[in-house]
C-alpha cells in the first residue's frame, strides 16, 4: 500500500499539483485535435481495459489510501484517470495531454459522471510543471508508440513520483496493431481536411522486450518488474 499524504480526505477538481506555466495549446496540425473523437472511440471501445491490472499492480491489497495522488500522463480522453476516480472516490486523479480536444472529451464525461476527484491539465509529459515528489501514483499507457524522448519522460516520472511512489506503464508489442488507430485517424484526416502536415507519424513505434526493459535502468529505481501479456507488455516500477 502506498502511504497517506496530507492531503484533504475528499479530493476535488478545485486543487491540482500542476503550477500555471503560460498556454500550451496544441495546434491544429495535430491528428489528436482534427479528429480527436476517432482516436477517443478507439480508446473507449477498441484498446484493452488494463484498470484491474492497474489497481493490482499499484495497490496489491486493492484499496488506496485516502488522500493519494495519482497522475496519468497523456491521458488522451480520460478512460483510466476517469476509471480510477469513480471506483475510488477517496483519492486525487489528474490526468495530462497535450490535446486541448482529447481533455474536452475526458472533462465532459467526467462532469457527465459527476466525479468530483478528477481532474485534467493541459501540459507536456516531457516538462510537468510540479514539483518534485508530487504523486503518490502514475499511470502511462501507450504513450511511447509516438514519443520519441522516451528515457527524459521515463525521468520525469522518476521526478514526480514520492518515495515509495510507484508507475505502472503499459505498451503494445506489435506495430501492426499499434498502428491501426493512428492510420485510421491519418485516412479520415485527409478526407475531412486539406491540411496533411501532421506531426504524428503514420506508423506506431513498437519497443522490444529489451529495448523496453532498458528504458527504466538509467534511474535509481528499488525495484522494476516487467511482464508480457498477449499483445501488451507492462512496467511496474517502484521509486527508492
Amino acid at each position: 500500500m502506498l502511504p497517506n499524504v496530507a492531503v484533504p480526505e475528499r479530493p476535488s477538481t478545485k486543487r491540482s499539483a500542476f503550477t500555471q506555466t503560460g498556454s500550451t495549446q496544441e495546434s491544429t496540425d495535430s491528428l489528436f485535435e482534427r479528429v480527436a473523437w476517432l482516436y477517443a472511440f478507439c480508446r473507449e471501445r477498441l484498446f484493452r481495459d488494463d484498470t484491474d491490472r492497474i489497481i493490482a499492480a499499484l495497490w496489491p491489497n486493492r484499496s488506496p489510501s485516502s488522500g493519494v495522488r495519482v497522475v496519468e500522463l497523456g491521458c488522451g480522453p480520460g478512460f483510466y484517470s476517469r476509471k480510477l476516480a469513480q471506483r475510488f472516490p477517496q483519492i486525487a486523479v489528474t490526468g495530462v495531454d497535450r490535446s486541448e480536444r482529447q481533455l474536452c472529451w475526458a472533462r465532459e464525461r467526467v462532469n457527465a459522471g459527476r466525479i468530483n476527484n478528477c481532474s485534467f491539465e493541459l501540459v507536456n509529459v516531457l516538462s510537468l510543471p510540479c514539483s518534485d515528489g508530487s504523486f503518490d501514483a502514475l499511470i502511462a499507457s501507450r504513450i511511447f508508440t509516438i514519443l520519441p524522448e522516451r528515457r527524459r519522460a521515463v525521468a520525469e516520472m522518476f521526478r514526480v513520483l514520492r518515495t515509495g511512489g510507484r508507475c505502472f506503464i503499459a505498451e503494445p508489442r506489435y506495430a501492426f496493431w499499434a498502428s491501426i488507430p493512428l492510420f485510421s485517424m491519418w485516412l479520415l484526416a485527409s478526407v475531412i481536411h486539406s491540411g496533411n502536415g501532421y506531426r504524428e507519424p503514420k506508423k506506431a513505434t513498437v519497443l522490444n522486450s529489451r529495448a523496453f526493459e532498458q528504458l527504466f535502468n538509467h534511474l535509481p529505481w528499488k525495484s522494476v518488474r516487467v511482464w508480457r501479456d498477449g499483445r501488451y507488455q507492462y512496467a511496474l516500477c517502484e521509486k527508492g
